[in-house]
């Protein structure tokens, strides 16, 4: 009987608040800046319970709807990646600081690309955040979704102007997770 190896995407547990959050990793530009907004929510499990343990990474697009190709994430030095990781609190709380994206071309709607680590998943999840608004009709994503589907991946705006999601693993108003083809047959 030959040896089994575990590869990294099965062994994802509960280390990523010591092994890899990093310093300014949830602010892809300085709070209180410019245009900054937050984007916030919490992590539930499939029994409803908050997550203290999941990690997210969001990628986007910027306020012009131009995905930045600059290398050196960890170290933004001032420059607009797209790019940010954020771990959850121990109530399942994540927030990032950064900018409204725009849509990344005419017909399709702004958002997020998320990326979710946590306790109990063999491998990631990948899903999106969606700004609301009227171009959400137009999306050909989202028009193929069932509207209680829909309403999983729709943030909702504060009077400030900021974005809140709250995801769910699992169980009643699960989010919709994505598959991309090379992830498919893992």
């Amino acid at each position: 009987m030959r040896d089994l190896v575990t590869t990294a995407g099965q062994t994802v547990g509960p280390f990523f608040h010591y092994a890899l959050p990093y310093d300014g990793g949830p602010h892809l530009v300085p709070p209180g800046s410019a245009g900054a907004i937050r984007l916030a929510g919490t992590v539930y499990d499939g029994a409803g319970a908050p997550v203290p343990d999941a990690m997210l990474e969001i990628r986007q697009a910027d306020a012009a709807g131009r995905v930045p190709v600059v290398e050196g994430s960890l170290r933004r030095d001032g420059v607009f990646t797209g790019w940010g990781r954020a771990a959850t609190d121990a109530v399942g709380r994540y927030a990032f600081t950064t900018v409204a994206p725009a849509p990344t071309r005419p017909g399709v709607a702004a958002y997020f690309a998320v990326t979710l680590f946590a306790r109990g998943l063999l491998d990631r999840l990948f899903t999106r955040i969606y700004l609301p608004g009227p171009e959400l009709s137009d999306d050909p994503f989202l028009r193929s979704l069932p509207d209680d589907r829909r309403r999983t991946l729709v943030a909702e705006r504060d009077v400030d102007g900021n974005l809140r999601l709250d995801l769910r693993l699992q169980g009643e108003q699960e989010t919709v997770f994505l598959a991309f083809p090379r992830h498919r047959d893992r």
